[in-house]
């Protein structure tokens, strides 16, 4: 029997924890969602998850919650991250870090997924290799279960693409967040992985990355420090559906999805 996993892009601020507490449940009954991860690095005023909006994600009913660079905005989420398992940060930041980008849960059929949480480093702060690091964590997973979703936090789409090939027919997905823009290249990899360089944003598309477009402007045009605040029209869910087989960890499927606040799961 084939299960279904709902991958949610970057969620952004006050509008992107709404649509979710409106939607996603709906969504996952519609499309018979088992598992739904979900990026929330950004879901605090735009930058950073606070212990209040992660209760508030996992009420709307997020399974998992990943991060990326922006992690340590909120100081508090270091502790939060030591007694919640389902709140993931990069694994490759320093194993003396909080918590963990590595985790092993139940889906509701009785079989086991584990999720992985990289960040890139191309473009970004620095962290130790994603790829050795991803080949580490697979053999960490291996005797728990087939079904891996990787998720690769980066800004060059080339870093994400080498990942997805690095990895193919050894995880069930590999998939990309951060750059809050949707791509195009969804498919299913020769040896069985699902793939897709990024998978947006849920929050407000009425502006730059989710932030106040006349802020972003400003700042462009004048070099000088402008606040960028979370912009608030044209609210949407986006990220993908991935159909697997949970008895050899393959993927069958992968569809992007996007909804807006006025459409009907």
């Amino acid at each position: 029997m084939s299960l279904r996993v709902l991958l949610l892009g970057d969620i952004v601020g006050k509008p992107g924890r709404e649509i979710l507490t409106e939607k996603l449940a709906g969504l996952r009954e519609s499309r018979n969602i088992a598992f739904c991860i979900a990026n929330a690095e950004n879901a605090s005023g735009g930058s950073g998850l606070t212990r209040e909006n992660a209760a508030e994600v996992f009420n709307a009913g997020a399974d998992v919650i990943t991060l990326g660079d922006h992690v340590w905005k909120r100081k508090e989420i270091a502790g939060l991250m030591q007694s919640d398992s389902r709140i993931l940060r990069p694994q490759n930041y320093s194993p003396l870090a909080s918590g963990t980008g590595v985790g092993i849960y139940n889906l509701p059929t009785g079989e086991k997924i584990a999720v992985m949480n990289f960040l890139g480093r191309v473009f970004m702060k620095p962290a130790d290799c994603p790829f050795r690091g991803a080949d580490q964590a697979l053999r960490q997973v291996a005797p728990h279960t087939r079904n891996i979703f990787v998720e690769i936090h980066a800004e060059a789409t080339a870093e994400k693409i080498a990942l997805g090939w690095h990895l193919d027919g050894r995880a069930t997905c590999v998939y990309g967040t951060h750059t809050h823009v949707a791509t195009a290249d969804e498919r299913v990899l020769p040896e069985g992985t699902a793939y897709i360089t990024d998978i947006g944003m849920t929050g407000p598309h009425d502006g730059v990355l989710g932030r106040r477009k006349d802020r972003v402007i400003k700042a462009t045009l004048t070099q000088m420090p402008f606040s960028f605040d979370v912009s608030k029209g044209d609210v949407r869910i986006t990220g993908a559906i991935v159909t697997f087989d949970p008895a050899s960890g393959k993927a069958e499927a992968i569809e992007r999805i996007q909804i807006s606040r006025d459409e009907t799961p």
